[in-house]
């Protein structure tokens, strides 16, 4: 993750919440009062988040201690220490918000992953992100993915080719789109079309991508596209990563997992994703 990134990220965080400071602490609080705070579960939880929370601290007052119990990807329990903090105590509750709602929101992404990842129940088979993301924490959602269990998909617009059904016929075909697409790319570049007929998979098949979405297809269809292409007479084509997509949920993630498939990319791992409940307690 770009440290730089992460910077700006809990700048902007700061300035929309802080502001020029925190007016109820700076009246209530002498200025040399120190103290001490700890971080806790308030329910079972998957851990994300920590570079955020202390990056907020640092940004604040670097002489706080963040002393940490836990690391990113740790499952933890009701009533677990997250960590302590301790300090200046204007300083430790003026970035608490923001500390918190880091952490609340990267762990609720990262536990639902780890939730969807258990109901595919399918080592084999990649559970993925999409670019539904909250606009500004897209790297911070996507590190949460991983802390769940899960992969990431791209990250943005620039780092894969994914020809969608816009791009489709905005080109003509598959065909000619895929096409254009290998004329121009740089060799390292993968190119994925996503089809959402088995008609549409051929063609994308023929044209040799490398990767394919098959897109709200129910489990049978995905079946029949995958005896397509691993029945295939090209041993190339037959290697073709398919990806599901669409219409996924925890209740049918783990019949999906089953077809065959190689990824499924789940969109609610990141816009659906409710926070947990942490809490901070004044020692």
């Amino acid at each position: 993750m770009n440290p730089f990134s992460v910077t700006e990220i809990v700048r902007l965080a700061l300035v929309e919440d802080l502001g020029p400071g925190d007016i109820t602490s700076r009246l209530t609080i002498p200025y040399n009062r120190q103290g001490r705070a700890h971080l806790a579960a308030r329910g079972d939880l998957v851990l994300s988040g920590l570079t955020a929370a202390l990056e907020t601290l640092r940004q604040v007052d670097p002489s706080v201690v963040f002393t940490p119990a836990a690391a990113d990807g740790d499952r933890l329990t009701n009533g677990a220490e997250i960590a302590c903090l301790a300090g200046p105590a204007i300083s430790i509750l003026s970035a608490e918000r923001v500390a918190l709602n880091f952490l609340m929101r990267l762990s609720g992404v990262a536990t639902l992953t780890a939730q969807y990842v258990a109901a595919a129940n399918n080592p084999q088979v990649a559970v993925v992100d999409t670019r539904k993301t909250t606009p500004g924490l897209r790297l911070l959602e996507k590190a949460a993915v991983r802390h769940g269990g899960g992969r990431n998909h791209r990250l943005a617009l620039y780092d894969g080719v994914l020809i969608k059904d816009n791009h489709i016929a905005a080109a003509g075909s598959i065909a000619q789109a895929v096409a254009r697409a290998l004329k121009r790319a740089p060799h390292m570049l993968k190119i994925e079309v996503e089809v959402d007929t088995l008609e549409q998979l051929r063609e994308a098949l023929a044209a040799k991508v490398d990767m394919v979405m098959l897109d709200n297809m129910g489990p049978e269809l995905l079946r029949q596209g995958v005896k397509i292409t691993r029945e295939h007479p090209d041993p190339a084509v037959r290697a073709t990563i398919l990806e599901a997509s669409g219409g996924v949920n925890l209740t049918t993630i783990g019949v999906i997992a089953q077809t065959g498939v190689d990824i499924i990319s789940v969109g609610a791992l990141t816009h659906s994703a409710p926070s947990v409940d942490l809490g901070l307690d004044w020692e």
